[in-house]
């Protein structure tokens, strides 16, 4: 029963959450679409954080979505035992620099005082709903072996089965409790995206509007010289 409810009915609502909020996010207020960069108030430590959390994060979602869209291939790759070592090794290495890129940049938002004066509490939802992922993420790695396998074979089907609006709960009932947490607090991630600055990647379209974009005239006025000095710029 409970499963049917958290894996068979809530991944619309959050879905459905995360479209429409973020249609209306673009339409009420397009300029929040923005990762509300704090580099200007502090750049050491958002490099060492932010470096190996956007590297091992990125290539670990290719990886899902490379299962999602061809589970045979995963499969067929792991077949061979040498293959399916060097794939469990660099995704639990992947996950372990993203999760160290991710406390340094929790510590960072914590102790820094500018930077924590600009935390809003839907940052410090997304850093523990982020913590939770990793977290979960690497305990399937360690606590339960050749986890690209079931994932293929079990979390695939039911994504798919979602995505065709036939939930098929029994792919996932019988995995383990951390699992089921793990795909859950991604649910929960993708609710998230209207109202946090997870909404920045989506702002795909923004490269391509820059390159058809009229240019803009910057003034400003030198209080030495007495002279205006203007400038346009893309």
């Amino acid at each position: 029963m409970i499963d049917n409810i958290l894996f068979g009915h809530m991944p619309y609502l959050f879905i459905v959450t995360a479209v429409v909020g973020t249609i209306y996010r673009y339409v009420a207020n397009r300029y929040t679409w923005s990762s509300l960069s704090s580099q200007f108030l502090e750049n050491k430590s958002l490099f060492y954080g932010s470096f190996p959390w956007h590297y091992g994060i990125i290539i670990i979602l290719l990886g899902h979505i490379i299962g999602i869209i061809t589970p045979g291939s995963i499969l067929a790759w792991n077949s061979v035992p040498l293959r399916l070592y060097i794939l469990e090794i660099s995704g639990l290495s992947l996950g372990i620099l993203a999760f160290i890129g991710l406390l340094v940049l929790v510590y960072r938002r914590l102790t820094d005082s500018r930077v924590k004066a600009v935390t809003s509490s839907w940052d410090v939802l997304l850093l523990i709903v982020l913590l939770i992922q990793v977290a979960t993420g690497l305990a399937n790695a360690t606590m339960y072996r050749w986890g690209s396998n079931w994932y293929a074979a079990s979390a695939v089907p039911w994504i798919w089965s979602i995505l065709t609006l036939n939930p098929r709960v029994d792919y996932i009932a019988t995995l383990p409790l951390i699992t089921k947490v793990h795909i859950f607090n991604a649910l929960i991630f993708i609710g998230l995206i209207p109202f946090t600055r997870l909404v920045h990647f989506l702002a795909f379209i923004g490269p391509i509007k820059y390159l058809f974009r009229p240019w803009q005239v910057v003034r400003w006025y030198n209080r030495d010289t007495q002279t205006e000095n203007i400038v346009q710029y893309k």
